[in-house]
């Protein structure tokens, strides 16, 4: 049996966890690392209520299935969190004990049994998407008599262009924007995977006009700009895109009752690829998808396309016989 002295700390085993696993094997972004790191955050704090240790005197005993349902419970009904943030919670803790397992053989049956957690069940609601009308009415809403104005407008379109994530736009550089015969914006998604995604004639003639209202001396300067010259955050793109729909509200008071964020623009265009005739492979590869499973969901959320399927679909020949029950049967609906 190994002495309790070779087996590294909680507080050890942690730091490695985050700098040595994820910083340099894996090398993950630094959005992942920013999701682990605030679930651990979360935990130590509930942590520190739950049992009164303070985060440097825990030890891998304390990270039992008791202090984790603790915490998941927590998180649903005090912080109020949707079953998959909990989930996605449970996955980052799920990971370092994974990793933990490997340097820590005396607490493997504390790690078994967490490992054991299983993921909650819920609700996948259908995707939600903003017609052609509403889309338009949003590009529109910003004015391109103002500097903010046209950067938004810009920034807009090549959201719904690209389908692009709110954390790629965000990232984006003058360099990765190539305009000429055939324009093209190069994205950086989720894993280090990179895409380059075309351009429609009109996006890339806004963005030719936007770009020449910013310094391009430095390829590597942010290509929607704050007031201040530094990159705008992901906030601060739903914020502008949130200003937007106030503005196009007042033509499509429909879009005042929905909560319209970054991701359902994303949504709406690979809705309309759909609705266009644009293969569903060729749409994951637009959207950066890893794989074209992923992107099925929206099959699902186009009544449209079902209804035309329907239309196309002839009919069962089903008789019109009338039902007849049998003598018990209506013997025993008299004697009710």
């Amino acid at each position: 049996m190994l002495d309790r002295a070779q087996n590294p700390s909680f507080a050890k085993l942690l730091q490695q966890f985050f700098v040595d696993h994820l910083g340099q094997q894996k090398a993950v972004s630094r959005h992942t690392i920013a999701a682990y790191r605030d679930t651990f955050q979360l935990l130590l704090q509930f942590a520190q209520v739950a049992i009164r240790k303070a985060p440097t005197d825990l030890t891998m005993g304390d990270m039992n299935a008791a202090l984790i349902l603790g915490f998941l419970d927590h998180l649903e009904k005090v912080r109020g969190n949707s079953v998959r943030s909990r989930n996605a919670r449970l996955a980052s803790i799920r990971a370092f004990l994974k990793y933990a397992a490997h340097h820590d053989f005396g607490a493997l049956a504390t790690i078994e049994q967490v490992l054991a957690i299983p993921m909650k069940r819920h609700d996948k609601p259908l995707v939600g998407f903003l017609s052609k009308g509403e889309i338009d009415a949003i590009l529109n809403a910003p004015d391109p008599a103002t500097w903010t104005g046209q950067r938004d407008r810009a920034m807009l379109m090549l959201m719904y262009n690209t389908g692009a994530r709110v954390s790629e736009v965000a990232v984006l550089r003058l360099d990765d924007l190539v305009l000429g015969p055939s324009s093209v914006v190069h994205l950086k998604g989720k894993g280090r995977k990179q895409r380059s995604v075309p351009l429609w004639l009109q996006t890339a003639a806004t963005l030719r006009k936007w770009v020449d209202q910013i310094d391009q001396r430095d390829g590597s300067s942010p290509l929607f700009p704050s007031a201040t010259g530094k990159p705008l955050t992901r906030s601060s793109i739903a914020r502008r895109l949130e200003l937007a729909v106030g503005k196009a509200a007042v033509a499509h008071p429909e879009l005042s009752k929905r909560t319209v964020s970054p991701h359902i623009i994303r949504h709406s265009t690979a809705m309309h690829l759909l609705q266009s005739g644009v293969d569903i492979s060729v749409i994951a590869l637009w959207l950066g998808h890893e794989s074209p499973t992923t992107t099925h969901v929206y099959l699902s959320a186009d009544m449209v396309m079902k209804e035309e399927a329907l239309l196309r679909l002839q009919p069962a020949d089903v008789g019109r016989a009338r039902y007849k029950a049998p003598d018990n049967l209506l013997a025993f609906l008299k004697s009710l």
